[in-house]
Parts: C-alpha cells; sequence; structure tokens
C-alpha cells in the first residue's frame, strides 16, 4: 500500500508491506501525527491506538528510509539516521526516494499529516 506523507508544504511517498501491524495502520488513516527528533536518527511520534504485533519479531535493525513502529512506546518511527537493532522495533515499509534526506534537514518536532 502506498502512503503519502505531508510535513508542512513538502509532499512525500512510502510504501507500507504487507503485515498485520501495517494493516492496522492504513485503518487509521487520514492521521495527524506531532513528531519529534529522537537521537538524531529518528522522529517519532505517538499513534492514537496501538498497532497489531502478530507476524512479528521481537524486535529489528531499521534502515535508513524505513517507516517503523515502536511498539513500547506507541509511536510511529521514520527513520533517517542509522538506528541499530532495538526490542520493540517493527519495520512497516520505506520511504520513497529522498525523502529520508529531506526530514533528516527538518529541525525540532513537525506535524505529519498520512493518507492513503
Amino acid at each position: 500500500m502506498r502512503l503519502r506523507i505531508t510535513i508542512g508544504d513538502e509532499h512525500f511517498q512510502a510504501t507500507l508491506d504487507e503485515s498485520a501491524a501495517s494493516r492496522d495502520l492504513a485503518a487509521l488513516l487520514p492521521l495527524t501525527v506531532r513528531m519529534s527528533d529522537h537521537g538524531g536518527v529518528e522522529k517519532t511520534g505517538r499513534l492514537p491506538s496501538p498497532l497489531s504485533l502478530d507476524g512479528q519479531p521481537a524486535g529489528a535493525d531499521p534502515a535508513v528510509g524505513d517507516v517503523g513502529y515502536y511498539a513500547p512506546g506507541n509511536d510511529l518511527v521514520l527513520y533517517y539516521g542509522d538506528q541499530s537493532y532495538y526490542d520493540g522495533i517493527v519495520v512497516l515499509g520505506r520511504l520513497r526516494d529522498d525523502a529520508a534526506e529531506r526530514i533528516a534537514a527538518m529541525d525540532g518536532s513537525i506535524t505529519v499529516q498520512l493518507q492513503r
């Protein structure tokens, strides 16, 4: 499934995988999430409800450009830097093109609008 991400005047695309967690995220759309920098490698923001962890491993080692979910915090995550393996991370899909670089250049908190 394709995901449209809008931050201010900028538009990005992502592709979600076929997991239960991704389907749960899609069911929440359209959605607005307030996100902030975390560790200089990601933007994170709380979702209104938890996503399913059915079929997911205990954790993941997301790559730059991944869209993820951090289950312990119920956070949507946009990875723009290198994050190592961590329990509770679920990779939901991938940002397309240069989205990770453009998101990395955004200082501070951002408001993210997500749509199909």
